[in-house]
């Protein structure tokens, strides 16, 4: 992996490093706990993760943690899993969100964005005051600290109310967007028991009215440990009977009450997008996700009071739970409930324009989707309030950095990230104060011993190995719901390497310091004892303009061989003749290697996708090497199933 220096795309100027919140940080850090004050950010980091607890003692300081009992010390015991993070205090998630009202009751704290794209603020008074009085209500029900309480609801600010109000009460908070179906939802719903459901009649995405009353009413029979369920007219409807209205429970002029709780606490349940077995339920802890995103808002992005914060996501998403702790840092976010590309593709450069977002997160597939449909932003927009494009899901392909660049601002902070549900965060990405180099993100973050490590666990640098992170971090999951001996938490990410972290990303960590992701090490392709990241293989093809999706896939053959082919979905009007198919080989040969040239390219008529968009490698590898569908997958986790009936009937071909 050649790593040498390249000129950046972009470097933060002189009074941008100075003015940046993790610049203050560093100087205070150096004042008050010994932290480097020279050497920049790499020498900060270096101590974060040399001085664990001094660091994040430092972090809480420096936000201001509000601990309603002490802690004896910041780590009780550091083995992973297991980690105990500031055993013996006590506080609350909600009450630091909604600090912000204290002193600024009649700014924004909500933006919310729906397919008109008008933008309508909530007032940090008004969420607060509907948070006092939903968390009154819910207590009013007997919901108690450790209950589930569950919603299936779009991105509207009633989600929001209602996880805030769930975490005052020391409840545990679940969401599903409406779009999933009734049995993905209960999937995840069932596993762990809710006793209040939060529901929608239906929403609007793509222009059109999506009824959902029939899928609620299937909940409702399939959940029987709710004790209510709360209706959302968002189409106007009547509640079904039985069911409780959302204004009722959210006029009263009530102050919050915040249940103070144990660090360890757990906050909220997201779920895996595991394409086999039920998605694994991810429990992450109140102070856990208080104080990583503290750090990741505060530091990393570099948001405060002035700034807003839009993200691109839905409720079933953990970039949802992320968009809300902007609440911590005192910043406006913006909620945006729609199809991302209505009416045309240009739909998110309007809502960032529309509601002055200062840093706009959305999806490498839509950053790709943009410069494909031939989207001009700077030219059609004014996006002079954002100062960071931030990129998930996927690894921006340098195209995208360039085309971002280009098409955006050229004195543009690009900052692709990347993490995961399962610690709600990133482990590396956006650093204010470092220069952006096209195809890579900045840096490993604060506190994270990010690695690539060969199989013997030996550390690499400028190769390509296996994501590890070699400290606990205090999102990591506190456990799975209902895995009591803790044996799936335990083979999910740490039976390849006892006590450290393997994420299943591959990745290479530069001389330089920056990071580059490479794609899922679980649907690892390895040719000739070379492995190989398909994201590289993605980034290539997908620039032909024919290509619209593609899915590569590896599969060792009974005789020893190894069988590679390429699957692309084509754009409408291309054809896979002679010539695309040569052009295909030979933009993979010159762009990689003559060894990613695929044995088979064959047209598909789509790719299947998780529900959150991730392209599902592992699956179509299990039903091409024959095993059964019920098997290989799990049908609640795929966007469209019918498509996996395609590579199915290959196989069958192919035995």
């Amino acid at each position: 992996m050649p790593t040498d220096s390249p000129q950046p795309l972009w470097q933060p100027d002189p009074e941008r490093i100075a003015r940046a919140r993790i610049t203050r940080f560093q100087a205070w850090a150096a004042e008050h706990h010994g932290a480097p004050a020279e050497g920049g950010y790499a020498a900060l980091h270096r101590w974060s993760v040399d001085e664990l607890e001094t660091f994040w003692k430092a972090v809480t300081q420096w936000f201001d943690v509000r601990f309603a009992t002490p802690y004896a010390r910041v780590l009780g015991d550091r083995a992973m899993p297991g980690a105990q993070w500031f055993p013996g205090a006590s506080l609350n998630y909600a009450e630091h969100a909604l600090r912000a009202a204290d002193t600024r009751a009649d700014e924004p704290a909500l933006l919310y964005v729906d397919e008109t794209h008008e933008p309508r603020p909530v007032t940090w008074a008004e969420l607060r005051r509907q948070v006092g009085s939903l968390a009154a209500e819910l207590r009013a029900l007997g919901v108690r600290p450790g209950d589930r309480v569950s919603g299936y609801l779009p991105n509207i600010p009633q989600a929001v109310t209602a996880l805030l109000a769930t975490a005052a009460v020391g409840a545990v908070w679940t969401s599903c967007a409406p779009d999933f179906g009734a049995r993905s939802v209960l999937d995840r719903f069932q596993q762990v028991e809710p006793v209040v459901l939060f529901t929608v009649d239906g929403y609007r995405y793509g222009g059109k009215e999506h009824d959902r009353r029939e899928t609620v009413a299937e909940l409702r029979r399939e959940l029987p440990t709710l004790r209510a369920v709360v209706h959302i007219p968002l189409l106007g409807t009547e509640p079904p009977e039985g069911a409780l209205d959302w204004t009722a429970l959210t006029s009263a002029d009530t102050a919050p009450v915040f249940e103070q709780v144990p660090f360890d606490h757990p906050l909220w349940v997201l779920y895996s997008s595991g394409t086999t077995g039920l998605p694994k339920a991810i429990v992450q802890s109140q102070g856990g996700i208080l104080v990583e995103h503290l750090k990741q808002l505060g530091l990393h992005c570099d948001l405060g009071p002035e700034d807003r914060f839009f993200w691109y996501t839905s409720t079933g998403w953990m970039m949802w739970n992320f968009l809300v702790s902007g609440l911590l840092t005192g910043t406006t976010i913006v909620l945006y409930d729609g199809s991302p590309g209505y009416p045309d593709t240009g739909a998110q450069w309007r809502i960032a324009e529309r509601t002055q977002a200062t840093l706009y997160g959305t999806s490498a597939a839509y950053v790709m989707a943009c410069r494909k449909a031939d989207v001009h932003p700077s030219r059609d927009y004014d996006l002079s309030s954002v100062q960071c494009v931030a990129t998930t899901g996927s690894p921006l392909p340098p195209d995208g950095f360039r085309w971002l660049h280009d098409e955006v601002r050229d004195d543009l902070w690009i900052a692709s990230v990347s993490g995961g549900t399962d610690v709600c965060s990133c482990f590396a990405g956006a650093v204010p104060t470092l220069p952006v180099h096209i195809g890579e993100l900045q840096a490993p973050c604060l506190g994270t011993d990010l690695q690539s490590w060969d199989p013997s666990g030996n550390p690499l640098v400028d190769e390509v190995g296996e994501l590890v992170v070699t400290n606990p971090m205090p999102s990591m999951p506190i456990h799975f719901w209902n895995d009591p001996d803790g044996s799936r938490y335990r083979g999910s990410y740490f039976d390849t390497y006892p006590g450290v972290w393997r994420h299943g990303d591959w990745i290479t960590v530069t001389s330089r310091g920056s990071v580059i992701i490479h794609g899922r090490s679980d649907s690892t392709l390895n040719r000739q004892g070379v492995r190989m990241g398909s994201a590289d293989i993605y980034e290539a093809v997908e620039r032909l303009p024919e290509i619209r999706e593609s899915l590569v896939i590896g599969i060792e053959q009974p005789d020893g061989g190894y069988w590679m082919p390429l699957f692309v979905h084509l754009a409408p009007g291309a054809a896979l003749d002679e010539a695309l198919l040569n052009r295909i080989k030979q933009t993979i040969r010159e762009q990689l290697s003559p060894r990613h040239v695929p044995d088979e390219i064959i047209e598909v008529p789509g790719v299947p996708h998780t529900l959150t968009g991730k392209r599902i490698e592992v699956p179509v590898k299990r039903l091409l090497q024959g095993t059964p569908m019920e098997k290989a997958v799990n049908p609640g986790s795929i966007d469209n199933l019918d498509l996996l009936t395609f590579y199915e009937d290959l196989a069958r071909k192919r035995a």
